[in-house]
């Protein structure tokens, strides 16, 4: 029996998931009857982060495999979601996975849409599409195509970056995010 999380936005980064707690691999994934949406949570927060509702679409992400003691430290940093358990059947994956394997997902139903003070930071976009670029150039377009709310208040912040995970972002990510976005 394995314990997975499904990373479906800053997780995707490997980076920006180490500063939270040790994982194992990451395996390419999508799910289905969730949405991914740019979602204000509180007022507490000074960016839109990604958030998963359910809903008709798809979502891609990564599995990733952590020690059923790390799962603390994931919950304390998705502090605003409620971790809920998926089934097998929700799930596409080349990973082999068996019934016993517990795979969690952070979902926040209440998320509003991002507005001018709680805006779209532009360093939490770089941290998750050079994530999605390390699996492929496709993987991060579908990311893209199959996130909602692009049309929303975006801040560029990249050069005094207020996104608290931003990791394993490269300066040769900058040209390609930005050519990607084009049509966000």
């Amino acid at each position: 029996m394995a314990t997975y999380i499904f990373g479906y936005g800053s997780l995707i980064n490997s980076a920006s998931r180490q500063l939270t707690g040790a994982t194992g691999l990451a395996h390419p994934a999508v799910i289905h009857g969730f949405k991914r949406i740019w979602g204000k949570l509180d007022t507490s927060y000074t960016l839109s982060p990604l958030v998963v509702q359910k809903g008709q679409g798809l979502v891609n992400g990564v599995l990733i495999e952590i020690a059923q003691n790390e799962l603390k430290e994931f919950d304390t940093r998705e502090r605003n979601y409620q971790r809920i358990q998926i089934s097998l059947s929700e799930i596409d994956t080349t990973h082999s996975l068996t019934s016993s394997d517990n795979i969690w997902l952070y979902i926040n139903d209440d998320a509003k849409q991002p507005c001018e003070q709680v805006p779209i930071m532009q360093s939490y976009v770089d941290t998750v599409l050079a994530g999605c670029l390390d699996i492929s150039e496709s993987f991060a377009k579908q990311f893209i195509e199959h996130t909602l709310g692009w049309q929303c208040p975006r801040q560029n912040d990249r050069h005094t970056p207020t996104y608290a995970h931003l990791a394993g972002v490269q300066q040769h990510h900058y040209c390609l995010i930005d050519k990607l976005l084009k049509g966000a």
